[in-house]
């Protein structure tokens, strides 16, 4: 099997030790990917995990390193999950991440309702009519823009995908924090979990981590926020810990 095609290149997961292929002209994951990984809460050893929306399977990698329970993902877009597929088997983690070319809309019917411990997704975060936002690239549309999934779809699916008292995370926009609360209740997830994330101290937050029980009873926790740069525009020494692995 050829490892890397066209503008692809092979980049470091250090923290993880692994590695995987991304591409410029179609998916270069970012910082939210990393922190909805160390966010969310994961059965350790047994258990069956799955990822929504998953790119080029940044986040089951990650996942990867901190269980031994088994990982679907699930991409739209045959570029990116053909990159994912190349990437786990260069990790030689076929035996622990299945990559699923789907939609997600059709995930519970295909996959199995009421199957998994978590789910995780990191959603487009942009609404489809949003036309000054959105990215000439298809690719880069697609996944930053609900042009196959909306937000309220990609939450129904979680819960339908999730057993009774599995987790489900997101990671998002604040902005949107009241559409997330709503739409999970709506869908059986009570949220318990959540985190503002700053690009720096003083600055409004930009990013939100938000996780949430299925049937869960209401008793939300506000975790302390975190802040990723420094006022010199270097990474705090908690996020060099997530990326880097580096002692906090």
């Amino acid at each position: 099997m050829e490892l890397l095609k066209d503008d692809e290149r092979l980049d470091y997961l250090l923290a993880e030790n692994l590695r995987i292929i991304q591409s410029p002209s179609v998916f270069s994951f970012s910082l939210d990917a990393v922190l909805l990984a160390r966010f969310v809460q994961i059965p350790k050893s047994k258990g069956h995990i799955i990822d929504l929306c998953s790119g080029n399977g940044v986040i089951p990698l990650f996942l990867s390193a901190r269980t031994k329970a088994k990982i679907t993902g699930v991409e739209l877009q045959p570029r990116l999950h053909d990159m994912a597929t190349r990437s786990i088997a260069y990790n030689k983690l076929e035996a622990q991440i299945d990559m699923q070319l789907g939609d997600v809309n059709d995930a519970p019917k295909t996959l199995g309702i009421e199957k998994y411990d978590a789910v995780t997704c990191n959603p487009p975060y942009f609404l489809a009519n949003e036309l000054s936002e959105q990215n000439a690239n298809e690719h880069y549309a697609i996944a930053r823009h609900e042009i196959h999934l909306t937000l309220e779809q990609a939450i129904e699916a979680s819960s339908r995908l999730l057993k009774q008292g599995g987790k489900a995370a997101f990671v998002h926009r604040p902005g949107r924090l009241l559409d997330i609360v709503t739409a999970m209740r709506a869908n059986r997830l009570e949220p318990k979990r959540i985190q503002f994330i700053h690009p720096k101290r003083g600055k409004e937050a930009n990013t939100l981590l938000i996780e949430a029980i299925k049937d869960g009873k209401p008793d939300l926790k506000i975790l302390p926020p975190l802040y990723v740069y420094e006022d010199n525009n270097e990474y705090t020494k908690e996020v060099r810990a997530l990326l880097y692995g580096e002692q906090q």
